[in-house]
């Protein structure tokens, strides 16, 4: 998969980042950018840096942490098959990533959630019980 760009084979991370589906908008991917929650090669840079092929990029996106290394350039979001052609993870990243997501999942399903507003009969009984009727 070449470069589809007029500039020489130059991507702007924050753009190969949105091409690369890691990221809905430009715009999102900026802003991870801008707060620090992408490095490249272990320093944190600009949303302007230019990748090149061969980066090892590691990201937090939703309280999970990705490591890629860019294996092709591309400025044209294309379909999600396409864009895994554009990077590699290794598996020890894949395997915490699983383990962080079951984690998160268990955490969400001992949270208690409550039953909801009260339904007209229930609004009325506590009304009772306040003594308001």
């Amino acid at each position: 998969m070449a470069a589809s760009g007029e500039d020489d084979g130059k991507v702007r991370l924050d753009k190969w980042l949105w091409a690369a589906r890691f990221f809905k908008t430009r715009q999102l991917a900026h802003e991870a950018l801008e707060l620090g929650r992408v490095q490249v090669n272990g320093d944190k840079v600009k949303a302007s840096r230019v990748v090149k092929e061969g980066d090892q990029l590691v990201m937090r996106i939703n309280q999970l942490e990705y490591r890629v290394e860019v294996l092709a350039l591309s400025t044209q979001r294309r379909p999600a098959q396409e864009a895994r052609l554009l990077y590699r993870e290794d598996e020890a990243s894949q395997r915490a990533r699983a383990e962080q997501q079951l984690l998160l999942k268990a955490e969400r399903a001992s949270f208690p959630h409550g039953d909801g507003r009260p339904t007209k009969k229930a609004r009325r009984d506590i009304g009772k019980f306040k003594g308001q009727f």
